[in-house]
């Protein structure tokens, strides 16, 4: 028996291969692949890019860049850092900014200046993950050079698709 060898290699906003689908026995028609690196490279700063669906669940990319703004969500939310360090501010929010339909999915903008209880912030760097807390106004903050985050979401009124652009085709 011959033994494959396998070699991971990690990817970064500055050094990614471009995303496909290597095809053992089947046809790459029947899969969609994409990229996250690849995705923030061409990205506006904290642009909401769905990569990957299961109903109504997303995985989200980020190009952290500078600072977002101020979102909130009536859902839990995770922030995984891909690239790059980022700070994650949280204020647990008055009700008066809340999301007020508990079914809404997906995160929106905070209406003004968050107003509540600072709750803390997180540092994030590479493989570190971070809980945004329903009804919690979190806002990034990019340290040093860009980076890249991945958000495990519903989707929203500010996910983005870009599927024709993203995916492998053939």
């Amino acid at each position: 028996m011959t033994a494959t060898g396998y070699q991971t290699r990690f990817g970064s906003l500055k050094h990614f291969e471009k995303g496909h689908v290597e095809p053992i026995a089947d046809d790459v028609r029947h899969y969609a692949f994409s990229n996250c690196f690849e995705i923030a490279s061409k990205s506006k700063p904290y642009e909401k890019v769905v990569f990957g669906q299961n109903q109504i669940y997303v995985l989200e990319t980020l190009r952290a860049e500078g600072n977002s703004p101020w979102y909130t969500c009536a859902h839990d939310e995770f922030a995984l850092a891909m690239d790059g360090e980022l700070e994650v501010h949280l204020i647990k929010l008055d009700a008066s900014q809340t999301v007020a339909d508990v079914e809404k999915n997906g995160a929106v903008l905070v209406k003004g200046e968050p107003k509540g209880r600072k709750m803390g912030w997180m540092k994030l760097s590479r493989g570190h993950q971070g809980l945004l807390p329903k009804n919690t106004a979190y806002q990034f903050r990019s340290v040093g050079e860009p980076g890249v985050i991945v958000l495990q979401t519903c989707k929203g009124e500010l996910s983005v698709e870009k599927w024709a652009e993203i995916c492998q085709t053939h």
